[in-house]
C-alpha cells in the first residue's frame, strides 16, 4: 500500500528530469501540528525557472497539436490516479499543512473532479462559423490553446487550487510552469510524479520551488509565459498584474476576500448555524471564502449566537491526522500574531468575546475558534481579511441596510444569505456585489460552475465552462475568392 512518504518528492520536475538546485541550498518544510521538520525541497531561482520555461516552450510545439483524444484519455488517467492515491495525498497535504485528515481527503477528491470535468468540457470547445457579408467569403472563429502557462498556487489548498489550474491548461493544450507555495511544496510536488506516472510527456509539467521573487520574476519577465493564473493575496496580485504588462500576458488573478454571511428573521436557525460553520471554521478559517463578517437580523441574533456558540465550543482541536479532530493549528506563528492582533482591536472598540478568544492548551500554532459580538464597521476585520478561526457578529435591522454594510468593501469574492423569501434571494443577487452568492448553504464550490470575485477579488473564472475560456485564444479566419 502507498505511504504519503512514496508521494514526497524532494526534487523539482524539469523537462521529464526531477533535479536539485543549482546552488544545492534547500527549503525545510515543516508540519505546523508538531513542529517536525518533514523534509527539504530545492530553493531554486531564475535560472532553474528558466530552463522550466525552455523545456515547457520546446513540449508546447508537440502538446499543442496532441490528440484531443490522447489529452482526454491522460486527463482521465490522471484523475484516476489521484483517487487511486486519495489516502496518502490526504495524509501528506495535511502533514504539510495542518488541516484535518477529513478536509484533506475532501480536497484530494475535488481536485480529481476538476480534472474530470475539464477532461469532458474540452470536448465542448467549440469555434464558430459567422455569416459573411458576401458570397464569396467564409468567416471562421476557431480556438487554440494560448501557450506556456505559469501557475502560482497558495498554501491553503495546495492540492486542489493546482487542480483548478492544471486541468484547463493541460485540457487546451497548454504547458506549464507551477510555482507551489514554499509552506506547503509536497502536494504540488506529488501532481509532477503521478502525471509522470500516467504519461504525460516530458516537459508539460514542470513545477518549481524556491525563491518566490526569483520564479516570479522569471515567470513574468519570459516573454514564452503567455500566461499566469495566480491565487493569493490581493496586495500581491496587484504587483504581478503590473508585471504581466511587460509582456503583455493574459492573467487569471483569484485573490483576497472579505464574506459576508447575511441571517434573516425567516432563516431557518438551526441550518443558518450548520452553514455559519462550515462557512467558517473549514480550513481553521483560512479559505479565500470563509466568512468575514456575519450579519444578523436584531430578532433572532441572540438565539442565533447562542447557537453558534455552543457548536463552536463542541469543535474538537488538535493534530490534523488525529480521527475526530475538527480544527487543526494554523499555518504559522504569523497568522496566529494577525488573529490576536484582530480580537485586541475588536475588544478594544467594544466588541465582546463569547466563545475563544486566546490561544489552545496545546500551544503551537493552535487557536481556540472564536466568537465575537458587538462588531461594528470600525473594527480591523471589517475590512481586512481575517484569515483565521474569528467569527465577527454584526447586527441589522433592514434588508437595504445589510445589503449596503456588506458590499461596503473592496473584496467582492463569495457571499451567503440564509432566508426563505424568494424575492429577497433575487433582491440579494442583484444587490450583493459578489461573484459567488450562497443562498441556505455555506459550501457551494463545485467544478460545475465558475469560481472567481468582482471588484478587487480578482478576473477570470476557474471551474464551469468559463473556466476553460482562459487558457484559449480566438482566431478569426476570413476566406475569401470562393464565388464560382
Amino acid at each position: 500500500m502507498t505511504q504519503f512518504n512514496d508521494l514526497m518528492q524532494e526534487a523539482n520536475l524539469v523537462g521529464g528530469s526531477w533535479i536539485r538546485a543549482d546552488s544545492g541550498d534547500t527549503i525545510d518544510v515543516t508540519n505546523p501540528a508538531t513542529g517536525a521538520v518533514l523534509g527539504s525541497v530545492p530553493k531554486c531561482g531564475t535560472e532553474e525557472t528558466n530552463r522550466a520555461i525552455a523545456a515547457a516552450t520546446k513540449a508546447f510545439e508537440s502538446w499543442s497539436r496532441t490528440d484531443l483524444s490522447v489529452r482526454v484519455r491522460l486527463l482521465h488517467d490522471l484523475h484516476d490516479a489521484l483517487l487511486d492515491n486519495q489516502e496518502p495525498l490526504a495524509q501528506l497535504l495535511t502533514a504539510e499543512q495542518g488541516k484535518p485528515v477529513f478536509e484533506a481527503r475532501g480536497e484530494i477528491a475535488i481536485g480529481a473532479a476538476y480534472i474530470r470535468w475539464f477532461a469532458e468540457e474540452v470536448r465542448r470547445a467549440k469555434g464558430e462559423i459567422v455569416p459573411a457579408p458576401t458570397g464569396d467569403r467564409r468567416l471562421l472563429v476557431t480556438r487554440h490553446p494560448v501557450g506556456v502557462v505559469g501557475a502560482i498556487t497558495p498554501w491553503n489548498f495546495p492540492s486542489s487550487m493546482l487542480a483548478r489550474k492544471l486541468g484547463p491548461a493541460l485540457a487546451a493544450g497548454c504547458t506549464v510552469v507551477a510555482k507551489p507555495a514554499t509552506a506547503t511544496p509536497y502536494s504540488g510536488l506529488a501532481w509532477g510524479k503521478l502525471a509522470q506516472d500516467v504519461g504525460f510527456p516530458d516537459g508539460v509539467l514542470n513545477i518549481i520551488t524556491g525563491s518566490s521573487s526569483e520564479i516570479g520574476g522569471a515567470i513574468f519577465d519570459s516573454p514564452d509565459v503567455r500566461k499566469v493564473t495566480f491565487t493569493g493575496s490581493t496586495e500581491v496580485g496587484k504587483t504581478l498584474i503590473r508585471k504581466s504588462a511587460i509582456t503583455v500576458k493574459k492573467i487569471s488573478m483569484e485573490l483576497g476576500g472579505n464574506a459576508p454571511f447575511i441571517v434573516f428573521n425567516d432563516a431557518d436557525l438551526e441550518a443558518a448555524i450548520e452553514g455559519a460553520m462550515i462557512a467558517k471554521f473549514r480550513n481553521m478559517g483560512q479559505t479565500c471564502v470563509c466568512t468575514n463578517r456575519f450579519y444578523v437580523q436584531a430578532d433572532i441574533h441572540d438565539a442565533f449566537v447562542e447557537g453558534l456558540k455552543k457548536a463552536t465550543a463542541a469543535l474538537v482541536i488538535g493534530d490534523g491526522s488525529q480521527d475526530g479532530v475538527e480544527q487543526g493549528p494554523l499555518i504559522d506563528e504569523g497568522a496566529v500574531g494577525k488573529v490576536e492582533e484582530m480580537i485586541a482591536d475588536a475588544v478594544s472598540k467594544g466588541g465582546r468575546i463569547v466563545q475563544g478568544g486566546q490561544r489552545h492548551e496545546s500551544g503551537g500554532t493552535f487557536f481556540n475558534p472564536t466568537i465575537v459580538t458587538g462588531a461594528t464597521a470600525e473594527m480591523q476585520f471589517a475590512s481586512d481579511e481575517i484569515f483565521g478561526p474569528i467569527a465577527a457578529v454584526f447586527k441589522f435591522d433592514t434588508e437595504e441596510e445589510v445589503i449596503a454594510a456588506a458590499n461596503t468593501t473592496e473584496f467582492g469574492l463569495a457571499a451567503y444569505a440564509f432566508t426563505h423569501d424568494l424575492s429577497r434571494v433575487f433582491r440579494l443577487n442583484e444587490g450583493l456585489q459578489y461573484g459567488l452568492i450562497g443562498i441556505n448553504s455555506g459550501l457551494i464550490t463545485t467544478v460545475e460552475a465558475p469560481f472567481g470575485g468582482l471588484k478587487q477579488s480578482g478576473m477570470g473564472k476557474e471551474g464551469g465552462s468559463q473556466g476553460l475560456d482562459d487558457y484559449l485564444e480566438s482566431k478569426y479566419l476570413c476566406i475569401a475568392g470562393l464565388s464560382t
